[in-house]
């Protein structure tokens, strides 16, 4: 495969160190087995998340000097204005802290003890942000989702006969507002095809369900229908977004992915009743509708990042870098899902632990090796993350794959990084049978992973 070089420089660099292996030993022992625990100084290559990590341009550090820190109505919120409503198109919207609050606010004006809020995968803070309300979060993915080497372009897509068998048994009436992630992160990074989208809103909207869209990584998804789905080929990727957009309601965003900035949040919508609820709620939690719980600076940031994230050059590079590492590990026969997603690639841990059930925690296990092996951070995406009791059968479910995520910060890391992650999980892979499974010393309700604590079975 061809894989485009970087589109840009490194102006500015950051030192960054692998301490002893003695070190990482006792760093592991002191945090309870959980990365998330873990001081950043003590991590050589850290793949946790791409979510406020990536590297700013010039530009975006240029804007910050312009950040007019006015309380209402500054410059730096029009600016912001004008980015939102050139390339998503909707009539209000309100900046936030970063995509939870944007979660936060809509679920607490909308979701209702006991009404469901489908989707094709819920990630862990929209989940967990409809769940804190009583509410019930739906997965409803396409089948192949869970098939890690199945070829499917577009693996993100809601299943169709799914969301309307839904609709019909629990009733439009129950149901505040429908969802979809793009990229769909909890399965892999993968896209959502504009086909599939144009169905979900069609279903959504005959029902009477606004429809609301995940949009954390709307520029990676509309990329991947430039390349992949008839008909686009030939189309801007602000085109492709306009036209997706141009489907919901509203939408939802983290602005620390796509618009590659550090901190910032967006909240969408069409509907003005519901805009002034919005408001109201805003004001309470986070501050005044201009400025969202931002900085000034952070707002021009934001600004400039929107349209940067949508660049064609970047993009390449940016799913090139990922296909590159997922290409790596394949030939070292760690397996990977298949087709290659945007923002990361999605270890297989089920695979290579088959030895430890899901309820201890493979993917948990595999995290854990790559730091103690090579000081890496990645972040589990399985059964700590997901598993959840049923509040009506008192059962435990778990999700059906048990993946190990490496995100990569956007224009951060090299090549040669990619290939000491590589060679690292393959020095793993040849040990993987003496390697055991962990428990639980602590965990809270809601999003465990995050400050849950383990120790080695």
């Amino acid at each position: 495969m061809h894989y485009p070089p970087e589109p840009f420089r490194i102006k500015v660099t950051e030192p960054i160190r692998l301490i002893s292996s003695d070190e990482r030993e006792a760093k592991l022992i002191n945090a309870g087995y959980n990365l998330f625990l873990m001081n950043a100084d003590d991590i050589f290559i850290d793949l946790l998340t791409d979510s406020g990590t990536g590297a700013m341009s010039q530009e975006q550090w240029a804007a910050i000097m312009r950040g007019d820190e006015s309380y209402a109505g500054a410059r730096s919120f029009h600016r912001l204005k004008a980015a939102v409503d050139d390339i998503f198109g909707f009539k209000y919207f309100v900046p936030t802290h970063q995509g939870r609050a944007a979660e936060n606010i809509l679920s607490a004006v909308l979701v209702k003890p006991g009404q469901y809020i489908p989707s094709n995968m819920h990630f862990d803070t929209t989940d967990a942000n409809i769940r804190a309300r009583g509410g019930r979060p739906a997965n409803l993915v396409i089948d192949e989702a869970f098939d890690p080497d199945h070829p499917h372009p577009f693996k993100g897509n809601m299943d169709l006969s799914k969301l309307r068998a839904f609709i019909e048994k629990i009733g439009p009436a129950n149901i505040p507002f429908g969802m979809i992630t793009v990229t769909n992160n909890a399965g892999g990074g993968q896209p959502i095809s504009m086909e599939n989208l144009k169905a979900v809103a069609e279903v959504y909207h005959a029902n009477g369900i606004p429809f609301f869209i995940d949009a954390a990584r709307y520029a990676e998804n509309c990329f991947f229908i430039k390349k992949r789905e008839r008909g686009y080929e030939n189309k801007a990727v602000k085109e492709i977004a306009r036209e997706m957009f141009t489907l919901a309601d509203g939408m939802t965003m983290s602005a620390k992915k796509d618009a590659i900035v550090n901190i910032g949040g967006l909240l969408c919508l069409n509907d003005e009743t519901l805009f002034q609820h919005i408001k109201n709620e805003l004001i309470l939690r986070e501050g005044f509708p201009t400025y969202g719980g931002l900085a000034g600076r952070d707002l021009d940031a934001m600004a400039v990042g929107l349209y940067e994230g949508l660049d064609e050059s970047y993009l390449a590079y940016r799913l090139g870098q990922t296909a590159y590492l997922a290409c790596e590990l394949n030939k070292a026969c760690i397996p990977t899902i298949q087709p290659t997603g945007g923002h990361g690639v999605y270890i297989n841990a089920g695979e290579i632990f088959p030895h430890i059930p899901n309820y201890e925690f493979p993917a948990q296990a595999l995290a854990v090796e790559l730091y103690r092996e090579g000081g890496i951070r990645g972040v589990e995406i399985g059964s700590v993350m997901f598993a959840c009791l049923d509040p009506d059968t008192g059962i435990w479910h778990y999700p059906k794959l048990e993946l190990l995520r490496l995100a990569i910060p956007r224009r951060t890391y090299t090549q040669s990084h990619m290939d000491y992650v590589a060679d690292t999980l393959a020095k793993i892979k040849c040990r993987a049978q003496s390697i055991r499974g962990y428990k639980f010393t602590y965990a809270p309700e809601l999003l465990r992973h995050f400050t849950a604590r383990f120790e080695p079975l």
